[in-house]
């Protein structure tokens, strides 16, 4: 027989797949070693991580835009002294610890304020670049390292001039939660800065500090590691980040301290979309590094361990069974069959056919008898086939049946969890903690678009008698926006000229190329209609009343309408206005490992979200609602964060909310942004006994319906075509010529039902001539 065909390779293949699926369930239900923590306490860490990393390139990046905004607003005016123009950059920005401005051609300093930069370290090199100077990390005598940020002073008919501003390489300000601590590591692994660290002298007691010695010693080794590891390129990295991020981030085990063990996540520098936009902080080579000591899970995985073989063992029982059923009710008949089948097409009629029981089998065999007496010359009366009519279909499903006793319980109720499961808290920690950090990155998103909208209106106000002044103090909003102070010092006192609207609208064209943020820009004017605007169309713009320069609008639209305001200096009642897209807030919520995430008004209702949602829709849960009121409530200075892990009657999750706190125009929003994820998507060790149990029963079935199939394909259907023929055959039908399909066992019996055919066929041709000769010779005589 050919090696895939026959009724042998199935039943030996699903006798395989059971061994094979008896092994792994025994493998992926036992114990798998000692683990420091769960797969979803080392996932939260790297997007904790990352989220820092995202955190501290915004941060230098904003540092550049900051520093060359200011010097192209000062170089579109008219000549401005070094000092005044340290002055108003001090005034407008408390993010540097000093500023020089340089002559490019003398190298002569010409201002200096802060600490003292040495300008060894400035060469030709330093200043090349498609767009200007590139920051740099420099080394200061003190042995601190400053991030030096460089801009061109241009002014026609004068020397160009440099201005440098220097500032320390801070841990990114992200609420780190209890116990974490946090780096920024150079490229060659020399730590920069920490936070998150007590001070040695604060400590209670001697073990305190030994354990503070020993974190410090850990994380300096992490870093060490980390940076080697974030030197690859992240498509060749190892443990490259996942869903996209453009960096290479990962997580490493330290060593362990009383009971505790040292847990790192790691995430170099990179660009939001290096293919899109270029980062500044992405060259730099900088890692952040953050370190959590986690208490080592405490499981039952030696009492799993023993249930795992125990569930292997009844699967091997079952499938002795199910294989002994199948050898003996259609394995062994058929071959019986091919057989005597054999037999009788050779031409030995002596011995009676056995018939089968039961089955196609046996009608197979009976046809046989008959065809066997037929050619004996015993007479063709009928012969009745022992036992029920329980087919070669009847035992497959009843084999089915027997492995789906154990699939079915296995996948379905095996390692079930309820609300009951077991939440490590580090995971509420750091759901809560990336939560707030997602708002901070929204509110100050909004604060810089209207920093933009005031240094916007600054340059189409400036026509009109500003001067260099107003263009001097351009960037000087950004500041206030983050202090709590609202900027409605441009808004003057007068009315000025008449602006330019086709200057304003090329100014608006411009503005809205360099910013992705709006979707559209506009003057309105003191009748309520757009004069100038670039983008889509505009929206009304309410007057009146003390309103606040953030507003939304659009209820019952498909989108939600957003909106933010700054009045034009010298033009008291001509507003600039600039409309947020809704796909850029939304772009912002796009963090891995946090769930769902929305934005939320004071009520309640969404006005972003990373998923689909209808604009100011409520929250799904009624429970996240309350969470997002009790957010609300002011405790001291202000609103805080929150963390719940919330035990509902559809499972487990795990939600934050993190109302807007901090300065700047988004202060007086109320707005709350809110993260919730079901537990049972996360990898915890219950979650994951469950997942396993699940992936055993469905190979189980995957395994019944491969090997049954194929005997069902193969065997049986073509089996029932078989008993049809051989009835039709025993029953006198020769001319229907017999064809074997396949080149097996029932192939076989075919074959040998047409020679039995041809036989006949020749007997009774020789008994129609034995019975027509007599009757010619009476005729004669």
């Amino acid at each position: 027989m050919p090696l895939l065909g026959g009724i042998r390779p199935p039943i030996a293949v699903l006798c395989v797949l059971v061994v094979a699926l008896a092994g792994l369930t025994a493998k992926i239900l036992a114990p798998a070693g000692k683990a420091v923590a769960p797969e979803a306490v080392l996932t939260s860490q790297r997007h904790f991580t990352e989220d820092g990393a995202i955190a501290l390139r915004a941060a230098i990046d904003e540092r550049v835009t900051d520093l060359g905004r200011t010097a192209g607003a000062l170089s579109a005016g008219p000549p401005v002294e070094p000092e005044r123009v340290l002055a108003d950059l001090g005034r407008a920005y408390q993010k540097w610890t000093g500023t020089t401005v340089v002559d490019l051609e003398s190298g002569e300093v010409l201002a200096a304020r802060g600490e003292h930069l040495p300008l060894g370290w400035l060469d030709r090199d330093v200043l090349t670049g498609d767009r200007g100077p590139a920051p740099r990390m420099v080394r200061l005598e003190t042995g601190d390292v400053r991030l030096m940020t460089m801009a061109v002073l241009d002014w026609k008919d004068r020397p160009q001039q440099l201005l440098i501003a220097s500032s320390g390489l801070t841990v990114p300000a992200v609420s780190l939660g209890p116990f974490r601590s946090m780096a920024v590591v150079a490229e060659d692994g020399e730590i920069l800065s920490t936070a998150g660290f007590e001070r040695a002298e604060a400590l209670n007691s001697d073990q305190e500090r030994k354990e503070l010695f020993f974190l410090q010693k850990q994380l300096g080794e992490l870093s060490d590691r980390a940076a080697e590891r974030t030197r690859q390129h992240p498509v060749t990295a190892k443990e490259p980040g996942s869903r996209g991020y453009p960096g290479v981030s990962g997580t490493l085990v330290g060593g362990e301290y009383n009971g505790r063990t040292a847990l790192a996540g790691y995430a170099s520098l990179a660009s939001s979309d290096p293919q899109e936009k270029e980062s500044s902080a992405a060259g730099l080579g900088l890692t952040v590094v953050s370190l959590l000591p986690v208490v080592q899970q405490q499981t039952d995985d030696e009492d799993h361990g023993l249930y795992g073989w125990a569930v292997a063992g009844a699967l091997v029982l079952l499938g002795l069974l199910a294989a002994a059923v199948l050898l003996l009710r259609v394995q062994r008949p058929l071959l019986r069959l091919f057989l005597e089948s054999r037999r009788l097409a050779k031409g030995d009629l002596d011995r009676p056919v056995p018939v089968p029981r039961g089955g196609e089998a046996a009608r197979i065999g009976a046809a046989l008898e008959r065809l066997r007496r037929q050619l004996g010359g015993e007479g063709s009366g009928p012969v009745t086939a022992r036992g029920t009519r329980f087919g070669g279909r009847g035992w497959l499903v009843l084999t089915g049946l027997l492995l789906m006793v154990w699939c079915l319980p296995v996948g379905l109720l095996l390692n079930r969890t309820d609300g009951s499961v077991s939440v490590p808290m580090t995971l509420v920690n750091d759901q809560r903690e990336r939560t707030d950090l997602v708002a901070d990155r929204v509110r100050r998103a909004l604060n810089e678009a209207h920093a933009d909208l005031v240094s916007t209106s600054r340059l189409i106000g400036g026509g009109t008698g500003s001067g260099a002044a107003g263009t001097t103090v351009a960037a000087a909003p950004r500041t206030a926006a983050d202090s709590g102070t609202r900027t409605n010092s441009g808004s003057g006192s007068g009315t000025g000229g008449k602006i330019d609207t086709a200057a304003a609208g090329r100014l608006l064209d411009e503005t809205l190329k360099k910013h992705t943020r709006y979707r559209s820009l506009y003057l309105v004017g003191a009748d309520g209609a757009a004069v100038a605007r670039s983008g889509g169309s505009p929206h009304a713009w309410p007057r009146g009343g003390d309103q606040p320069p953030v507003r939304v609008s659009g209820k019952g639209a498909r989108k939600p309408v957003i909106q933010v305001g700054v009045p034009v200096p010298g033009h008291r009642d001509v507003i600039l206005v600039g409309e947020i897209r809704v796909e850029f807030l939304n772009s912002l919520l796009a963090r891995p490992g946090l769930g769902d995430i929305r934005v939320v008004d004071p009520d309640g209702l969404t006005i972003a979200a990373n998923d689909g949602y209808l604009a100011f829709e409520k929250l799904p849960r009624a429970s996240l609602t309350d969470l997002v009121r009790a957010t609300g409530v002011r405790i001291g200075a202000g609103p805080v964060e929150n963390g719940l892990l919330l035990r509902e009657a559809d499972g487990v999750t795990v939600a934050a909310a993190a109302p807007f706190s901090g300065g700047g125009v988004t202060a007086d929003l109320g707005w709350t942004v809110v993260s919730w994820q079901d537990t049972d998507n996360l990898r915890i060790t219950p979650y994951e006994r469950e997942d396993r149990s699940v992936l055993a029963g469905m190979l189980g079935v995957a395994a019944i319906v491969l090997c049954l199939g194929w005997l069902h394909l193969i065997v049986v259907r073509p089996l029932r075509a078989l008993a049809d023929s051989a009835e039709k055959l025993a029953d006198g039908d020769l001319k229907t010529v017999l064809y074997p399909r396949y080149h097996d066992e029932v192939g076989a019996v075919v074959r040998s039902l047409d020679l039995l055919r041809r036989r006949m066929q020749s007997h009774r041709h020789q008994q129609t001539r034995r019975a027509a000769e007599p009757r010619t010779g009476v005729g004669e005589g």
